[in-house]
């Protein structure tokens, strides 16, 4: 599980949901939660918070220009690559911290992936969870 901690600037609320963005070393980061400042003590402007995401849910592209609804976008630089015969596991090194994607052998062999590119690591909003330091 890939874990980075952050601070909380920004909350909005709709109903039982929030919106929630997070700044990681100036990377923002936004999660959608089923809790509200109202339902815990954690949603608050200004706390710290850890912002958490499975390693099969980090996507990797090269462009980092290109338009795609993701929002939680970090470009870096791969670090370590290890691919076995159906996945592959990329450490990247981005300036919210280091991270670890896991995809498809086949994905490194067709975006022609290796040790030293820049790349584009994302996250769906909904996959990003958030969890009290």
């Amino acid at each position: 599980m890939n874990s980075l901690q952050g601070n909380i600037t920004g909350i909005e609320v709709k109903g039982n949901m929030s919106l929630v963005t997070i700044n990681v070393a100036n990377v923002n980061f936004k999660s959608i939660v089923i809790e509200t400042p109202k339902t815990v003590d954690y949603l608050i402007e200004g706390g710290e918070i850890l912002v958490l995401f499975k390693e099969t849910e980090v996507i990797i592209g090269l462009d980092p220009e290109m338009k795609i609804s993701l929002r939680n976008k970090m470009i870096g630089r791969i670090t370590n690559l290890k691919t076995g015969s159906l996945l592959a596991k990329l450490n990247i090194e981005t300036d919210a911290g280091n991270i670890v994607s896991i995809i498809t052998a086949n994905a490194v062999k067709n975006l022609g992936l290796k040790t030293g590119l820049e790349v584009v690591a994302m996250v769906k909003t909904n996959e990003i969870l958030l969890a009290q330091c």
